[in-house]
């Protein structure tokens, strides 16, 4: 455990010579796992911030971090950007491993977790991956954020405003950002995930985002895989931070535990049904 955690901003530039802001949870160790938020959000909210916090506590330093153009990094928000948030969260891996960080895991919640797999399937080299809610299916839930008949619409205008409830655009979708998430291929990704990398996947069974099934296709495509299911939790968890926090640093520590010779008895190994956490 860590006596005291440190909590400092942290720049980073991606490869467009955008600046990601970031927060770096300092347990002293150079031990880093890379939290990433997922659609139209940011670093503030609550799992990312108790995920770091968490990881800190148990003495393995956390940096969680804005994509760009959304919370206070660089840039404009575009829909889709699914590896273009893959070079975002590569350049922050290499940043850290200049600083001589070890990266011991990558998660990401939402949007996040689609981009922390994608990453995986590309440069596999974190072999510890952690999809908090992603969408296996990137087809769906478009139509309850963009309306009826979005693809026409957007043929015939080139593009959609999204709105509030109070009328204020909140962002635009173009033809180009939709198309972007359209060929975003979730399995043939996964199928790209090398078996030395250990996959957990957790979702809500009340979640009303990205529906409990699509976490159960990831199991199929996905060759070192394990999949918790929390009952009653919806996407963002409100309450049931303690078990997912769990669940992810045990997960986590079973791999860092290893590089570190040391070792305990987990929930976790090798099943074929999904592990049901209440």
């Amino acid at each position: 455990m860590a006596d005291s955690v440190t909590q400092r901003r942290i720049t980073v530039t991606n490869f467009h010579g955008e600046n990601l802001v970031g927060i770096l949870h300092d347990a002293s160790s150079t031990s880093l796992v890379i939290v990433c938020h997922g659609f139209h959000s940011s670093k503030e909210r609550i799992p990312m911030v108790n995920l770091a916090a968490a990881l800190g506590k148990d003495g393995i330093s956390a940096f969680r971090f804005d994509f760009a153009g959304n919370g206070e990094s660089e840039g404009s928000f575009q829909y889709g950007n699914y590896y273009r948030e893959v070079e975002d969260l590569r350049a922050i891996v290499q940043h850290f491993r200049e600083k001589k960080y070890v990266i011991t895991a990558i998660v990401g919640h939402s949007k996040g977790g689609n981009v922390v797999l994608l990453y995986a399937s590309k440069y596999k080299d974190i072999h510890t991956i952690v999809n908090i809610s992603g969408r296996f299916n990137l087809a769906r839930g478009m139509e309850s954020r963009l309306g009826e008949n979005f693809i026409q619409r957007i043929k015939q205008d080139g593009f959609i405003d999204v709105k509030n409830k109070k009328g204020k655009i909140m962002f635009r979708v173009t033809e180009e950002s939709l198309m972007d998430r359209l060929n975003t291929i979730t399995h043939l990704a996964c199928l790209s995930i090398p078996e030395n990398c250990r996959v957990l996947t957790v979702h809500g069974s009340m979640d009303e985002t990205v529906p409990a099934e699509d976490a159960l296709e990831f199991s199929k495509f996905i060759l070192n895989h394990e999949l918790c299911i929390i009952e009653g939790a919806d996407h963002e968890y409100t309450c049931h931070q303690d078990e997912l926090t769990s669940l992810v640093l045990e997960f986590i520590k079973v791999h860092h535990d290893k590089e570190n010779n040391t070792s305990k008895q987990t929930r976790f190994g090798r099943v074929d049904k999904p592990i049901h956490y209440r």
